[in-house]
């Protein structure tokens, strides 16, 4: 199914709203710190983190910024974080490899 420009851009405004819905609970919860229970990776960090590589797949097919500096700040950093600690850091897909995965399912 291709979605119209309207419906591609609805959909893309209802995505960066719950991200931004994110930040904000990630502020509520790191309480200042690196991750969402605080200084350790845990129970909602390594849910949320298995998805910023098909995060990151949408970033690119929809040549769009979906975690951007300025709106989610927080989640940016959070997001380097994650991917740079060493107990994630060899598990994490290649946003690449993902990418090609994707385009076989279509």
């Amino acid at each position: 199914m291709v979605a119209s420009d309207e419906q591609r851009k609805a959909l893309l405004d209802q995505i960066i709203a719950g991200l931004e819905m994110l930040e904000e609970t990630f502020e509520k919860c790191s309480k200042g710190g690196t991750f969402f229970g605080g200084a350790r990776i845990g129970f909602l960090d390594i849910a949320l983190g298995n998805l910023l590589d098909w995060l990151r797949v949408l970033e690119s097919s929809a040549q769009v910024k979906l975690l951007h500096p300025s709106k989610t700040p927080k989640l940016v950093a959070w997001a380097e974080s994650f991917c740079k600690d060493e107990a994630v850091k060899e598990v994490m897909p290649e946003t690449d490899k993902l990418a090609e995965f994707a385009k076989t399912k279509d």
